[in-house]
């Protein structure tokens, strides 16, 4: 049962290795452009603009979802 306890307390610091390896390996590429002020500006654009976009269009869909459960 002890070794039933261990192994289930190791999952959660697999679980945030798996993250932190996938956001450093999403991240690595893009430092190299950090050294030039103008790909540093337009990859942070772009950064912005996608986040942007993925909250304007879940704020439309979870408003559609809301709209559509009421009933007047």
């Amino acid at each position: 049962m002890q070794e039933f306890v261990e192994n289930i307390f190791r999952y959660p610091r697999y679980l945030i290795a798996l993250i932190l390896g996938i956001f450093w390996n999403a991240i690595a590429p893009l430092v190299p452009l950090m050294k030039r002020p103008a790909t540093a500006i337009a990859v942070i654009g772009l950064a912005l603009g996608g986040l942007s976009f993925l909250t304007f269009t879940l704020r439309a869909m979870l408003a559609s979802a809301i709209s559509e459960r009421v009933v007047i």
